[in-house]
């Protein structure tokens, strides 16, 4: 099951996989694959290493909050594309794990775009379930003009706390190499480990 989503992603390309709307011949192959979970308490003391770590995000049901927001620019056709959506997951304090999402685009004679978001996700009894917070932004341009060196100064944008939303994260399966995430409304997220050599 695992080939046949590697293959159906790869053929769709990443913009697709990551843009709305969804493709469902594939959330059914993710869906196979929930059902045989092999770690159902990712958020347990003992299968927490298995979580942490980089992870390139593969493929997104209904896009992401980056995605969806930018989808009408994609579909004009200015020939910007995704070139990685990664997720890096630190383990923190007891019962709390720091988050680091970025996206990286690329911009027609422009350069590259790096937009993060870095947060926290918290848990208690329940080790499959984590609320996450996010509580700064940030953006960068790179390679300007298509020059190496050329970058603007990284910004940083924090989320005042009392704007701070919590969200529901459900970690639905866990493997050495495979990663699969539902959020608060049921949408599926498939990351792929950047270093497969990590074991169970």
């Amino acid at each position: 099951m695992k080939t046949e989503l590697w293959q159906r992603v790869e053929a769709s390309g990443i913009n697709r996989a990551l843009l709305p709307p969804p493709a469902g011949s594939i959330d059914l192959i993710i869906q196979q694959l929930e059902s045989i979970n092999p770690i159902p308490r990712p958020l347990s003391g003992d299968r927490l290493p298995n979580l942490l770590g980089n992870w390139q995000l593969i493929y997104a049901s209904n896009g992401t909050a980056v995605t969806r927001n930018l989808a009408p620019i994609f579909q004009i056709g200015e020939g910007i594309q995704i070139k990685q959506v990664r997720q890096k997951l630190v383990a923190g304090c007891p019962r709390k794990i720091t988050v680091f999402n970025s996206a990286l685009l690329d911009l027609p004679l422009l350069g590259e775009l790096q937009l993060q978001a870095s947060g926290i996700w918290t848990w208690g009894e329940d080790e499959r379930d984590a609320q996450v917070t996010f509580d700064t932004f940030s953006l960068q341009a790179t390679k300007l003009f298509g020059l190496e060196n050329a970058r603007f100064p990284e910004l940083k944008i924090p989320v005042w706390e009392l704007l701070r939303k919590q969200a529901l994260w459900t970690t639905s399966y866990l493997d050495a190499e495979l990663r699969i995430g539902r959020g608060a409304t049921g949408n599926l997220f498939v990351f792929r480990c950047e270093f497969p050599e990590k074991t169970t």
